[in-house]
């Protein structure tokens, strides 16, 4: 017998079920029943009609939990991104507060090194001007400027032998004769230098022939000095060339002539509150950022020039440091020793000497043996532009390098810090980075299921 079954039985020859579309909706976004019932009717019988009610049912329950359930990980994930994001940020601002701060205290350390390097080149002046002054009895080459003058003369048929002749003759009047009211003078009686052995070394960088060169203010003076025919030959009836012939004492060979109107000033600034108006030239530094030992200074710094010179020995208002003398030594470097010298040599562009014979005439160019140098520039007179407070120098000396080792350590603690952050923030940045790849790989997966599903 067969037993009694009270679920619904499909006939065998049912037409089978198409759903075209289990979800449709009508224009207010609800299900439309009266559309499905029709369809449904129209695909098989009553009972097929309920059994595809379920499955719809069923569908539709599945993907809002898919739809809630995506909707959770993509707020969760936005959340973390924003905390990664947040922290990263964080942390760069740290990054960039250390930086700051080790520049800052570089700077610091720079200017603790520039002012104690000027101080410690016046010192140096001081005691180097106070050895010569206890061995003078045993110098014999000590000059003055008659002396430099006397060796002058002895080229008696160059143009600073001949002008100086027509100087010496004429007096104080010689200044309004015109071969001589532009000219300013011959560059080794322009300046003088504190140390003998100094001074020694700059004639010798110079060389003879610049240290008798004729200094002019304009290129009028330069005409003035010689002059020339129609065929473009000297015409030795004028000029420094018919002056030494009336006198019997040809003008022999080549001259040079520096017109000051001509040169490029030196552009930036002067030394803070010194009658002699040095240049502010920036200390040299070794590629480790300290400076070379043995540095003393520049050469254009250590020629002293006469007041009357110092200022308006141009028509534009420039005196002769920064024109005549920053063009002869450029920046010139002066060390203790050849050592000190070779040693700096990473930052060494325009030339270097030491106070022991030492030369370097520009990169790598190096001077070797000896030369005896009669025309030199003066020694100075008496020690006017040298500290008076020693100890009071010396003291501050010590202060600033105090200052200095603070500052330092400083820069050691505030190095360490940031080497830590950089670190920290390297692993945070990759997280961040990670994670974004990562939540932009899952948001494409489930992209292309949603295409997939429809």
């Amino acid at each position: 017998m067969p037993m009694n079954d009270d679920r619904v039985k499909l006939p065998i020859n049912a037409n089978p079920v198409v759903v075209h579309d289990p979800l449709r909706f009508n224009q207010g976004g609800q299900s439309d029943p009266y559309s499905f019932a029709r369809d449904t009717m129209q695909n098989g019988t009553a009972e097929a009609a309920v059994y595809n009610s379920k499955v719809v049912n069923i569908m539709q329950e599945v993907c809002t939990s898919c739809i809630i359930s995506s909707c959770w990980k993509f707020k969760s994930t936005s959340c973390i991104l924003q905390k990664l994001e947040d922290a990263v940020h964080e942390m760069g601002l740290k990054l960039k507060h250390h930086e700051e701060n080790i520049s800052f205290l570089k700077a610091q350390k720079n200017r603790l090194d520039n002012s104690i390097l000027d101080m410690h080149v016046a010192l140096c002046k001081y005691q180097t001007a106070s050895e010569s002054g206890s061995e003078n009895e045993e110098l014999s080459h000590v000059q003055s400027e008659e002396e430099t003058l006397g060796h002058i003369f002895v080229h008696e048929k160059s143009a600073a032998g001949i002008w100086y002749e027509l100087k010496r003759h004429h007096g104080t009047q010689a200044s309004h004769l015109p071969l001589m009211k532009d000219v300013v003078g011959i560059v080794a009686m322009l300046g003088n230098v504190d140390d003998d052995n100094l001074s020694r070394l700059l004639s010798d960088y110079l060389g003879l022939e610049t240290m008798l060169a004729i200094v002019c203010k304009t290129c009028d003076g330069i005409k003035a000095l010689e002059t020339y025919d129609k065929e473009g030959h000297i015409n030795k009836t004028l000029g420094l060339h018919g002056l030494g012939a009336s006198i019997g004492k040809p003008l022999d060979g080549r001259f040079l002539v520096i017109c000051l109107e001509k040169l490029r000033p030196y552009a930036d600034d002067f030394i803070a509150d010194d009658p002699q108006r040095r240049l502010d030239i920036l200390k040299p530094r070794l590629p480790n950022g300290d400076s070379p030992p043995g540095f003393l200074g520049f050469a254009v710094n250590m020629v002293n020039i006469d007041s009357v010179n110092l200022y308006c020995a141009t028509s534009s208002g420039h005196g002769l440091r920064e024109t005549l003398f920053y063009n002869l030594f450029s920046r010139l470097h002066v060390y203790k020793t050849r050592e000190d010298m070779l040693q700096a040599l990473p930052c060494i562009r325009h030339g270097a000497i030491s106070l022991d014979g030492g030369m370097i005439k520009h990169n790598g160019v190096f001077s070797l043996g000896k030369r005896e140098i009669n025309v030199k520039f003066p020694k100075s007179s008496g020690r006017s532009n040298l500290p008076q407070n020693y100890f009071e120098i010396e003291r501050q000396i010590k202060e600033m390098r105090w200052k200095k080792e603070r500052t330092v350590e400083d820069m050691q603690r505030e190095q360490a810090l940031l080497e830590r952050s950089r670190f920290n923030f390297d692993i945070k940045k990759q997280e961040y980075l990670k994670f974004l790849a990562q939540s932009s790989t899952y948001a494409t997966q489930q992209s292309f299921k949603q295409e997939g599903s429809t």
